[in-house]
């Protein structure tokens, strides 16, 4: 019996609302994968596409934001957020750069203005255009607190409201696995209006928070806790509003979560304990509809985020040196 098969009798017998019906396994296989080399860079944490469906773009680990122009352009320079970049910053690998560099991990478009919000791990949060340049600098702390790790975000897209997380009051991005050894608590979730230019610090305490999206409908987010492989729910709307409450349990140490376009949820895994278990998609309930398994070892890094997009899932990692597609 495998791994996999032993996962779902514990979920089974353990969270029998989870287990109507068992969730589509999507093997990733050679012939259907195909990986978009950065060209001597790494980390390609989160993706993003523009409203009018052009990209992926992403975050590398030279502290740029670079957009993909297709098989004869390759991928060009879109936008960086630090002011004090340095010609040692260009194609760099090197974690004592990144304050000075930046490092953006968390993108998100609003669709309505074409805008590219950033959670930048060393300076916060930005925005930029849709021609791109250097972003600016929305807000690097809360309630005099210096942001350590800002990590995930999304967007309200009916409101133009951003929710983002920052992973650590104490240890930057570097030190991120000491974030998971120490158990840190000091997480945070945080909204930013961009009408009323207001942050406002939505919860506290949180271990290593990660990844964040939003519901379909706008009445809840979902948070990724790495250290603790679960999903947390946060009520935006309705008779639960301000609550937070246990949503998922995960195999493995989860990064970023993204929403689909039917209303499902991508999670990432690294590593996962169950067997090659690389992502989980799950419903607005809880229930495991899809599982992103990789007994192949096609991926050899570890993966950073799903994002299902025209057909594909694009697969992004903080350490690969490429994007990964999977077509659907």
């Amino acid at each position: 019996m495998t791994m996999l098969a032993i996962f779902f009798i514990f979920v089974f017998f353990c969270f029998p609302s989870l287990s109507l019906s068992l969730p589509l396994d999507i093997t990733i296989e050679a012939g259907r994968f195909q990986q978009l080399d950065l060209g001597g860079l790494v980390g390609p944490e989160s993706i993003a596409f523009d409203p009018v469906g052009q990209g992926p773009y992403t975050g590398v680990s030279d502290g740029r934001i670079l957009k993909w122009q297709g098989a004869a352009h390759g991928w060009t320079e879109f936008a960086v957020t630090s002011p004090h970049r340095t010609e040692e910053c260009n194609g760099h690998n090197k974690p004592w750069l990144e304050d000075t560099c930046g490092r953006p991990l968390g993108l998100q478009f609003n669709e309505a203005t074409g805008d590219l919000y950033i959670a930048d791990a060393y300076y916060g949060l930005f925005v930029v255009g849709p021609t791109g340049g250097l972003a600016t600098q929305l807000a690097s702390g809360a309630q005099g607190v210096p942001f350590r790790f800002t990590n995930g975000l999304d967007i309200d897209q009916a409101t133009g409201i951003v929710y983002f997380t920052d992973a650590s009051m104490i240890y930057p991005r570097r030190d991120n696995t000491w974030v998971t050894i120490s158990g840190d608590r000091t997480g945070r979730l945080l909204k930013y209006n961009p009408r009323s230019k207001e942050l406002t610090l939505l919860l506290k305490g949180l271990v290593y928070p990660n990844g964040v999206a939003i519901s379909k409908d706008s009445t809840f987010l979902l948070i990724v806790e790495t250290t603790t492989q679960r999903i947390l729910r946060f009520w935006l709307q309705g008779p639960k509003v301000g609550a937070l409450e246990f949503f998922a349990q995960l195999s493995g140490y989860p990064d970023n979560i993204k929403r689909n376009p039917r209303g499902e949820f991508w999670v990432a895994i690294t590593p996962s304990s169950i067997n090659s278990v690389i992502g989980m998609c799950f419903n607005e309930k809880g229930e495991i509809t899809e599982v992103l398994n990789d007994k192949f070892g096609m991926i050899t890094s570890h993966l950073s985020e799903v994002e299902e997009n025209n057909g594909s899932l694009w697969l992004g990692s903080v350490v690969a040196p490429d994007v990964g597609i999977y077509k659907l």
